[in-house]
């Protein structure tokens, strides 16, 4: 039945639950996007760079393809375990999210830069997206952190933090690709080096984090 309301009554106040909804939007974009640029958010930071390494600024059709099938990955699986479907022990993840760094700097390695189109462009994308159902369960497990002692539906905070994630994925990347541009124009940067350069720190780097990792759980 439904339910009316005598003069006497007050409706629900509609205007504070929209500001209600929309604070809490805004509190979880920002915890989304601080996270991705935090600097205990390396490992990912150096996924998406390492990632982007054998793109030149002109390939921006595939760039947006590539960091597509990266949030598909992730979003995927922050989700599923956002909503306790599945779950995998943080120690595993955290070991296995370097690795899909160290994978991606040794594919590198054996592929030249190129500013289009390229017949091997699908084995990227889809190691973008298998790569990112890994990293979506990093992220679920910091989701489910800040998540601790509240109640109620979490798909809007879900949404949300994802939505502060890939704003912080995307400012990342054009800030990467707008410096080497300006690097190819000003100073002759080549991009093969570059790319040589960029996935070298990348696998080096997440081989530090594996191995960090490693001694703290032992």
């Amino acid at each position: 039945m439904w339910k009316t309301f005598h003069t006497c009554e007050k409706p629900p106040d509609i205007s504070t639950t929209t500001e209600t909804i929309m604070g809490d939007f805004q509190t979880f974009v920002t915890l989304g996007l601080h996270h991705i640029a935090d600097v205990a958010a390396l490992d990912h930071i150096l996924f998406i760079l390492t990632l982007c390494a054998i793109y030149r600024p002109e390939a921006w059709k595939q760039i947006v393809i590539l960091v597509t099938a990266f949030t598909l990955g992730h979003s995927l699986t922050l989700a599923l375990a956002g909503f306790d479907l599945i779950s995998i022990p943080s120690q595993w993840v955290e070991s296995a999210i370097p690795l899909t760094i160290m994978a991606t700097g040794a594919y590198n390695f054996f592929q030249h830069p190129h500013g289009k189109k390229s017949a091997t462009d699908w084995r990227h994308y889809s190691l973008a997206a298998g790569f990112g159902l890994i990293h979506g369960m990093g992220f679920a497990n910091y989701f489910r952190s800040l998540m601790m002692g509240l109640s109620g539906n979490i798909v809007l905070p879900l949404f949300s933090f994802n939505v502060g994630i890939e704003i912080g994925q995307l400012a990342i990347v054009t800030t990467y690709f707008t410096l080497l541009y300006a690097g190819e124009r000003l100073f002759a940067w080549q991009s093969a080096r570059w790319s040589t350069f960029l996935s070298g720190i990348g696998t080096g780097g997440a081989l530090v984090l594996f191995i960090q990792g490693i001694l703290e759980n032992h």
